[in-house]
């Protein structure tokens, strides 16, 4: 299976200067875990996710105040909708994080989490001759 099949092609994208507690707002309403970061005065993508709003949240740092840009992770890894499932996980827990932006071209067109992953291979584990021997 590859990233295309279980990527999420709704992809929020908010700018630099959106606060941390805008980030969260916009997330909380798509019930998504991670926002695409693009800063078109570098050109550059970068990602935030709930966890780096969390972590400052938790730090004691002001969602009002914070912006977008001092939480957002710029040296991304990102997927290509070719990608196997195999070459996602490994990408991930060779960083060490849970989500991919995925790239085709020069835009962002999905991105894949570890829950996308599991969604994919939860079903297709029930189905095997040992899974259902077991």
């Amino acid at each position: 299976m590859l990233v295309r099949d279980a990527m999420s092609t709704v992809v929020l994208t908010i700018g630099p200067t959106h606060t941390l507690r805008q980030a969260a707002r916009l997330m909380s309403a798509r019930r998504i875990g991670a926002a695409v970061v693009h800063d078109p005065d570098t050109c550059g993508l970068g990602i935030i996710t709930e966890r780096d709003i969390l972590d400052a949240v938790g730090s004691g740092l002001d969602p009002d105040r914070e912006t977008a840009s001092a939480h957002t992770t710029t040296d991304v890894v990102f997927a290509a909708p070719a990608w196997t499932l195999e070459e996602a996980a490994e990408a991930m827990t060779h960083g060490g994080f849970r989500h991919l932006i995925v790239l085709d071209g020069d835009g962002p067109v999905g991105i894949v989490s570890v829950r996308d992953i599991i969604r994919c291979w939860a079903p297709a584990r029930r189905r095997t001759p040992a899974a259902a021997a077991g």
